[in-house]
């Protein structure tokens, strides 16, 4: 499903190269489970950015189902995110004056989705999450918890096949992360594919493989 072939990621900072990633490559199969670690600044949250298609890596290819994601259009691209495609924050990025119910239909009203069906999905999802006495609240009447099991509702309004996770337990209590990753395990079994960056040994040991990265370069 995604294949990383080669990939070098350079950034200039104070008129000095800096390399984020040095000749990663791996595979990942449809319906894996992959936790990707190490330390601070080794690269991972670049990675994850460039599997999902938003940094252009310097010198080698991302594939996506056969295509190579960086010789799309922007526009073409913007269209595989939004089909395929699922990003869950360590910020979580609600919109403040939305509702939950609002947040998780944002998706959905974007690709073009009828009101009465985007309510419909939108409450069905967070009823599934455990929030159906929170549809109406905004995120500052939400604990941080709820908060990202809204994002995760939002995540799966559009159906993607692959969601790539940057630190989804990073604000979270030990019970409320547990309960993020039991979804995670959930997902995964109905077929997602599930790429998740994080610092928390203990969400790493659920996935089903583990990825390290150290200083921009990939071990097994």
């Amino acid at each position: 499903m995604l294949s990383i072939e080669a990939v070098t990621k350079q950034y200039n900072h104070r008129s000095q190269s800096v390399t984020g990633l040095h000749e990663v490559t791996f595979d990942i199969p449809k319906g894996d489970f992959v936790s990707i670690v190490g330390p601070s600044g080794s690269g991972k949250s670049t990675l994850l950015l460039i599997l999902g298609g938003m940094l252009f890596p310097s010198t080698g290819r991302v594939l996506f189902n056969g295509q190579s994601l960086y010789d799309l259009t922007p526009d073409q691209r913007s269209q595989i995110r939004k089909k395929e495609m699922g990003f869950v924050f360590q910020t979580f990025n609600l919109m403040p004056y939305l509702t939950a119910l609002e947040n998780v239909q944002i998706p959905l009203l974007l690709a073009g989705i009828e009101g009465d069906e985007q309510k419909r999905k939108a409450i069905s999802l967070l009823e599934r999450l455990g929030l159906s006495d929170r549809l109406n609240h905004v995120p500052s009447e939400l604990s941080v918890g709820q908060q990202q099991r809204v994002a995760l509702a939002r995540v799966l309004a559009n159906d993607p096949t692959v969601i790539l996770a940057d630190e989804p337990t990073g604000n979270l209590d030990p019970d409320t992360s547990e309960h993020v990753m039991n979804f995670f395990d959930e997902i995964n079994q109905e077929g997602r594919t599930v790429v998740m960056v994080t610092h928390d040994p203990n969400a790493a040991r659920r996935a089903k493989r583990t990825l390290k990265l150290i200083d921009g370069t990939i071990g097994l």
